[in-house]
């Protein structure tokens, strides 16, 4: 376990208190009863804000209070926890950490203190697939006046429905799957010639297909320099991976600590099923790879924060044992909880979609397996 400083005990207790006072998994029930539009509570939102949570890892100069990626993957692992809704990882991570590593000066006055401040939330469009292939951009943008015109789709944007502002790659020059020639620009929610599809995911989380029809955009919207924003977006999605392999890990460690719980308690045969060997032997396996699992998401918030090169590997290194961990333990939630497991009245199925939801999002297992083994050379 990562040793912290005074401040992150702090923002890590605080979050432990909000989330057991104002956001258990009944709140969760709650908005997903309710059909949020959103797929999260504006009202709990705007508390997190107020809290300064959405303003950790943007810098002191635009708003923010620059405590850095392990300090926002503390959070995040306690609104795991209770599987608390949140444009946090979307809008104060991702769309963030994009405008703080390639935006202006005009840039980052203009959108991190609203960001900071939960004014406006921010969404990475990136994807156009089924899966997350984030250098297989196809949609264009094309010089139009002093500006650019946007034009095709992007899939699975995670906040995007309700995102009151775009990160988006696009291809300037090359062709699908070619790193140079993506830039990224920066598209308002409201921007004409946008199209969103609210989608209706398995994890009642806010997500939306978004179609980009001839949307015109000022020389300024440019995010870096022209066909040469690979870097910058490949950053940006390292410590939008980090950071929901931390809500990942509080969401799997709850999920144990209540299938723990109900070992303990449920009688079968005249006895106490905790006291069956072969779900010992479950359990401890689990144990073992949660322990795993947390200090390999810690080692690369860490090296977010220390600008370490290595950053990439250790990130798919978490996201991968993450996925596989909580796959397994939500998977195991179920089960040891038997006919109870298997109802909506039970938790244990909210559980289990948010880990498959996760595991998709931002890279699969598969997929950050190939990257790591790429990286390495093999």
């Amino acid at each position: 376990m990562a040793v912290l400083n005074e401040e992150q005990s702090m923002l890590r207790d605080a979050a432990k208190s909000w989330v057991q006072d104002k956001s258990p998994v009944t709140a969760f029930r709650k908005m997903r009863d309710s059909g949020a539009e959103l797929g999260y509570d504006t009202a709990a939102w705007n508390e997190m804000a107020e809290m300064g949570w959405a303003g950790v890892v943007v810098p002191e100069d635009f708003g923010g209070s620059q405590f850095g990626y392990l300090s926002i993957g503390l959070i995040l692992e306690e609104l795991g926890r209770t599987l608390t809704a949140s444009p946090l990882t979307a809008s104060a991570v991702g769309a963030a950490s994009a405008l703080a590593l390639g935006g202006s000066d005009a840039q980052k006055n203009e959108w991190l203190p609203k960001i900071a401040a939960g004014e406006v939330v921010g969404a990475l469009a990136v994807d156009e697939g089924a899966h997350h292939a984030p250098e297989k951009v196809a949609l264009k943008a094309e010089k139009s006046g002093s500006g650019y015109k946007l034009t095709g789709a992007k899939t699975y944007v995670i906040e995007g429905y309700g995102a009151g502002l775009l990160v988006v790659s696009a291809r300037t020059s090359g062709a699908p799957g070619d790193k140079d020639g993506v830039s990224l620009f920066l598209v308002p929610g409201d921007a004409q010639g946008l199209v969103k599809t609210r989608l209706a995911l398995a994890d009642s989380r806010g997500a939306a297909n978004i179609k980009f029809d001839g949307v015109e955009v000022g020389a300024e919207a440019l995010l870096g320099e022209e066909g040469k924003g690979w870097d910058v977006l490949e950053k940006t999605l390292d410590r939008a991976r980090a950071a929901i392999s931390a809500e990942m890990l509080g969401a799997a460690v709850q999920a144990f600590e209540t299938t723990l719980d109900y070992l303990k308690v449920r009688v079968q045969f005249g006895q106490v099923i905790g006291s069956f060997q072969a779900l010992q032997h479950r359990a401890a396996k689990m144990f073992t790879d949660l322990e795993l699992a947390r200090s390999v998401v810690e080692a690369a918030l860490q090296a977010i924060d220390a600008d370490s090169p290595d950053v990439p590997e250790l990130v798919s290194l978490a996201k991968a044992k993450m996925g596989d961990t909580f796959h397994l333990v939500s998977n195991e939630m179920v089960q040891m909880h038997g006919g109870s497991g298997m109802t909506d009245a039970h938790d244990a199925g909210f559980y289990l979609k948010r880990a498959r939801a996760c595991e998709a999002t931002f890279g699969s297992q598969s997929y950050h397996r190939d990257r790591y083994a790429k990286i390495q050379g093999y």
